[in-house]
């Protein structure tokens, strides 16, 4: 049951306590205020959460790989990466990857899969970025100007290649 009802926005609290540090939202007193920066609070809580900023204290840290935080949510954000490594684990290797696709393209070595064809000659990838530039050598199309002199390439390693010649 909460019994105490704010007369601003109607939030009920079961302590007289939480009801008067609540009012504070709507009347706008800070009275904690930090020594150390001058920056005022409306709840003391709030106020010892801001001053591990200035101290460095960091009281919650992650188990997992002890990584520290000064604030719980923020380990509790932390905690997700772990959970994500573990769903996207390598079986063979054990390696984590932090997304299921980088995961998927490791996997790739393993099987020696090669999923991407070039169909203008039939040569295979594992990779589709490789595709991608075997498809822009057969079109020839030269997406990289040289500003010197105007020179063109179909490849960006082309380009840097030949502006370390004319640097």
């Amino acid at each position: 049951e909460k019994p105490y009802k704010c007369e601003e926005c109607d939030r009920a609290f079961s302590q007289s306590s939480n009801l008067t540090e609540h009012k504070k939202i709507h009347t706008g007193e800070k009275p904690y205020k930090c020594e150390e920066c001058g920056k005022a609070f409306n709840r003391f809580s709030t106020l010892t959460k801001h001053k591990r900023i200035h101290t460095g204290e960091k009281p919650y840290k992650c188990e997992e790989c002890g990584k520290a935080f000064n604030q719980s949510y923020q380990l509790t954000r932390h905690k997700i990466v772990h959970t994500k490594e573990k769903l996207n684990k390598c079986e063979e290797f054990g390696k984590a990857f932090k997304q299921s696709s980088h995961r998927t393209i490791h996997k790739i070595i393993h099987t020696g899969e090669k999923p991407y064809k070039c169909e203008e000659h039939g040569k295979v990838f594992n990779q589709s970025s490789n595709l991608t530039t075997q498809k822009i050598i057969h079109t020839g199309e030269n997406l990289y100007k040289f500003e010197e002199h105007g020179k063109a390439f179909n490849l960006f390693s082309n380009i840097t290649n030949h502006k370390i010649i004319y640097t």
